[in-house]
């Protein structure tokens, strides 16, 4: 179906009456009109993404209820015997409770027993709820960070994971074979059951298990917590007091969840301007952590001491090397290959090397942590420790198969703790990492193009990279390129070898001197992403500003060089 039938098609039944006018409406605004309708929405890292509206390429009612209802054949396909079991969860976003009782009524119509959150829930708590009550499917509403316009879909297979290959491919077919006028909207209520506290406590009890700091470490401890307006508020506090922190103090005037996120620019962690009022409540309590939430409380950020006193805001990759290291110290059993920790190709370098030094096996993953999830399935004689990449994404062991800031967040406070009470902090213990394993510098920029005209410029940048690659960027030689797409790695001798990862247009370069550049289109916005990573080694702790300089200065002629 071409641009113009899409449009004719959306303007009269089986869409309502409302809809055929908001699209009417569009004809007047041409440039409006092309960027609803000039695609599909489409699955990427995480999941379905995009602005709330009417049209193809936007989060509505029958978007979601087309994928559903493809979902629902799929599932009933694929489980012919079994009583069909989903569970549906919602973020704080705007429309995210009215398109979940969307997807909940097309489920039930389908003969699917629902299992429906009473309230905005965590991510997180909905991949574990999806094994604890031994679903075959999860759904979960939520846009992530991006800014208050979106919203999304994100699906999750049975082990709790993201839907990843046969299922992602086998899903998105079903879905496209599937007509609007064949959704079933009309619910069976029966078959919708509210769920809250019972999977709220057991997900709370998994939860503590990381908790193990003494009664007086944590009474000598103090945590500034701010939800930025999303989720985590609903799970977060309560943890950390059953966990024993009496010093646990929240950003009131981020605490109420709302779908405009009124008091950021944008509610994502990784940006130091969303914890200002966080870190100023910080400094006024004389606390000695911050910790920040996205949204649907699955990505954390957190900001520590330095060793002059002043709060630092840590980026994933240091943050994951920091609760990596701890975990692989303290593990109960004696570590061989058996063990394994994961992470993704465009994350830092270290971990693989943090891996090598305890003797576990680190396996990498393409971005997105349904890979991480998949590696528990894929090596079940193998024991998962924990995973993590480099954009504030974290997951200890396996009961939660997605990232988890409730868990991740309380296990580095924990740490942080620890770490005061010996006279220490969590800022000296990653330097002592650096020590030890490598000072790795990480930056990634983010270049934006919007619309049909932004995501033909990022294909021609993959194209231009991907069909001429650098022989030497700012200098330095380019000694391997890794096309994740072609799934071929070319050595500059001439030689290649195959990569063992399924087809992504990710590219990346691996220059003479150890430094790293990966290139990749984001699968969740319209942005092209440069994560660049140099390392060098680190004498001691009193070198680390000096060599950290360096290392930004190496970093910045790399990106001058590719001219970004």
């Amino acid at each position: 179906m071409n641009f113009n039938q899409k449009v004719t098609q959306w303007q009269h039944p089986p869409f309502d009456a409302i809809t055929q006018k908001e699209v009417t409406d569009l004809l007047t605004n041409p440039k409006e009109l092309e960027d609803a309708f000039y695609k599909d929405l489409e699955f990427g890292t995480g999941g379905i993404r995009g602005i709330m509206g009417v049209g193809t390429n936007r989060i509505n009612k029958y978007t979601l209820g087309k994928s559903t209802q493809g979902l629902a054949s799929y599932l009933k396909q694929q489980f012919p015997s079994e009583t069909v079991k989903v569970v549906v969860a919602y973020d704080c976003r705007h429309n995210s409770k009215r398109l979940a009782e969307t997807v909940a009524a097309v489920f039930s119509a389908n003969d699917i027993e629902v299992y429906l959150f009473s309230d905005l829930r965590p991510t997180p708590e909905l991949s574990f709820a999806v094994r604890h009550l031994n679903a075959h499917c999860g759904i979960v509403l939520t846009a992530s960070h991006n800014p208050p316009e979106y919203n999304g879909y994100k699906v999750y297979w049975k082990d709790g994971g993201q839907i990843v290959p046969p299922h992602d491919h086998q899903i998105i077919t079903q879905i496209e074979q599937t007509d609007f006028n064949t959704i079933q909207f009309e619910a069976k209520k029966s078959k919708i059951h509210l769920i809250d506290k019972e999977v709220d406590d057991a997900f709370c009890k998994t939860a503590l298990q990381v908790s193990k700091a003494s009664e007086a470490a944590k009474a000598d401890f103090s945590v500034v917590f701010t939800s930025l307006h999303g989720t985590a508020i609903t799970l977060m506090p309560q943890v950390f007091e059953a966990a024993g922190y009496s010093q646990f103090h929240s950003v009131q005037e981020q605490e109420v969840p709302n779908g405009d996120f009124p008091t950021v620019a944008s509610p994502n962690p990784e940006e130091r301007a969303a914890l200002a009022l966080g870190l100023e409540k910080a400094e006024e309590l004389d606390a000695d952590l911050l910790i920040g939430t996205d949204p649907d409380a699955d990505r954390f950020g957190i900001a520590v001491r330095n060793t002059k006193g002043v709060f630092e805001i840590l980026n994933g990759n240091q943050t994951m090397l920091v609760l990596t290291r701890y975990l692989l110290e303290q593990y109960p059993e004696t570590l061989s290959e058996k063990h394994f920790i994961g992470s993704t190709v465009v994350s830092s370098p270290i971990m693989p090397v943090l891996a090598s030094h305890f003797g576990v096996e680190c396996k990498l993953g393409l971005t997105g942590f349904k890979w991480i999830a998949k590696m528990i399935e894929d090596y079940p004689n193998q024991t998962f420790i924990a995973g993590g990449e480099e954009s504030y994404g974290y997951m200890v062991g396996h009961q939660v198969r997605d990232k988890d800031a409730i868990t991740s967040a309380l296990l580095a406070a924990e740490i942080a703790a620890i770490q005061k009470s010996k006279g220490s902090s969590f800022y000296e213990y990653l330097i002592d990492s650096y020590v030890k394993y490598g000072l790795y510098h990480e930056e990634l920029i983010s270049l934006t193009k919007k619309g049909k005209a932004g995501l033909d410029e990022i294909q021609q940048m993959m194209h231009a990279y991907r069909t001429n690659p650098p022989k030497s960027i700012a200098g330095i030689a380019v000694e391997q390129v890794d096309d994740f797409d072609s799934k071929i790695s070319r050595l500059a001798n001439g030689t290649q070898k195959e990569l063992v990862f399924p087809k992504s247009n990710v590219l990346r370069f691996i220059l003479s001197d150890g430094s790293q550049i990966a290139v990749r289109p984001s699968g969740t916005e319209p942005k092209i992403k440069f994560y660049f990573s140099v390392n060098t080694k680190l004498k001691n702790a009193a070198a680390i500003d000096a060599t950290k300089k360096i290392l930004a200065d190496q970093c910045q002629k790399l990106t001058q060089s590719l001219g970004i």
